[in-house]
């Protein structure tokens, strides 16, 4: 714990991990806030569905675009205004509801398109703030372990919001990413970050080849995430108990967690690149036994051991972009996992309905296993391309503050 006590010490650092967790919230909030609010309005589950997944899918869309501006213009210029217009399609859909549809439908594209990408900021920032190699580590395994508070904690309040009404949870979602947006963006380090000058040409972190095969292992591993948010709920159904699929979720986030806080509490020898394949076959292994879907007490334990290496995978996989993205690029390419991840996700959620109507709770568990084995092969087969040397690698040019 040392590591972390002495990263939160560093001056900004807690202020700037701290706020964009508050801005982040958003991210776990959207899509329970869009459901319960088109419901609540008289809207069908389709309908509802259909909206939160369009919130989910221009969210994907619209991070790697703010990244590549942020990489341009900084960071204040971008993430302010981004967070002001996602709190208005929240505040529209709050006032229209389902109806007219185009409306709303513009409403949740604006909420999900704008949602500032604070994710890759926070990474973007961290090589300027702390002292050297081994505090980024640190920073990036906590980043990820923390982030699993963010869909426990963002749920359980638009449930408390929504208690007031749908329209207070969507309005309440808005306004935490605005401030939490505001803690990041009037710190020093953050007004004073600029991006490398960046060669001209439309394809940006994408020309690096490591970086497009690490994204699609992100991508297939999202996929396994999606797949498993369906899958513990049609496990719930199947044992008559509402109440398993929150503790699977829980118990899931609780392995990643403590897996991050394991991963980064320590140094580890050698790169990230030789690191990869061994984290991710280990987070791949840990999704084939979900297929047996035991008793909840069992399948509880499962669910936990299933997260513990999610957080290790996305902490090395972060510093992998870190030394892959060309030059001026690292905002847009650390937005571009995100996207990878929200994609994946939406493929899941899709696997998971499919396997469930073919074989029951086992197969749509078996989807997730599937999307592991994928993300593993994508590792496997490329890893030689995320064999950088350290003088290829960019990082962006900040002043120390």
């Amino acid at each position: 714990m040392r590591a972390y006590l002495g990263l939160l010490r560093t001056r900004y650092a807690a202020r700037l991990l701290g706020g964009t967790l508050l801005g982040r919230l958003p991210n776990g909030m959207g899509v329970l806030a869009v459901v319960l609010h088109v419901r609540d309005e008289g809207g069908g589950y389709p309908l509802a569905g259909t909206l939160a997944g369009v919130f989910g899918l221009a969210m994907a869309a619209g991070q790697p675009v703010l990244g590549r501006a942020m990489d341009r213009y900084g960071q204040p210029r971008v993430l302010v205004p981004a967070a002001v217009l996602s709190a208005a399609g929240f505040a529209l859909l709050a006032a229209v509801g389902a109806e007219p549809l185009p409306v709303a439908v513009g409403a949740v594209i604006l909420a999900g398109f704008a949602t500032p990408p604070l994710e890759a900021g926070l990474r973007a920032l961290w090589t300027s703030v702390l002292p050297g190699p081994a505090q980024v580590q640190a920073a990036y395994a906590l980043d990820a372990a923390a982030q699993e508070i963010l869909f426990t904690a963002g749920p359980l309040l638009v449930v408390a919001a929504a208690a007031i009404s749908t329209e207070a949870a969507l309005l309440l979602t808005g306004a935490l990413g605005i401030a939490g947006t505001l803690v990041v963006t009037l710190s020093r380090p953050s007004r004073r970050w600029r991006g490398e000058a960046r060669a001209a040409d439309w394809a940006g972190p994408l020309r690096s080849g490591g970086l497009r095969v690490l994204l699609l292992a992100l991508a297939c591993a999202g996929i396994a995430l999606g797949v498993y948010a369906v899958a513990v709920v049609a496990y719930a159904e199947r044992e008559g108990n509402d109440a398993a699929s929150g503790l699977l979720l829980a118990a899931m986030a609780a392995g990643a967690l403590a897996g991050g806080l394991v991963y980064g509490a320590r140094q580890w020898r050698g790169e990230p690149h030789v690191r990869m394949p061994w984290l991710m076959g280990a987070l791949a292994a840990g999704y084939v036994p979900l297929v047996w879907a035991p008793a909840l007490p069992l399948m509880t334990a499962l669910a936990f051991l299933s997260g513990v290496f999610l957080a290790p995978m996305l902490a090395c996989a972060f510093s992998l972009v870190d030394r892959l993205a060309p030059a001026g690029t690292v905002t847009e390419a650390f937005a571009w996992v995100v996207a990878a991840f929200g994609v994946g996700n939406s493929v899941g959620s899709a696997v998971a309905g499919l396997g469930q109507d073919l074989a029951g709770v086992p197969g749509a568990f078996a989807g997730a296993g599937v999307g592991g084995a994928l993300a593993l092969a994508c590792c496997l087969l490329g890893r030689r391309t995320f064999a950088r040397k350290p003088s290829d690698a960019v990082r962006p040019q900040t002043a120390r503050v």
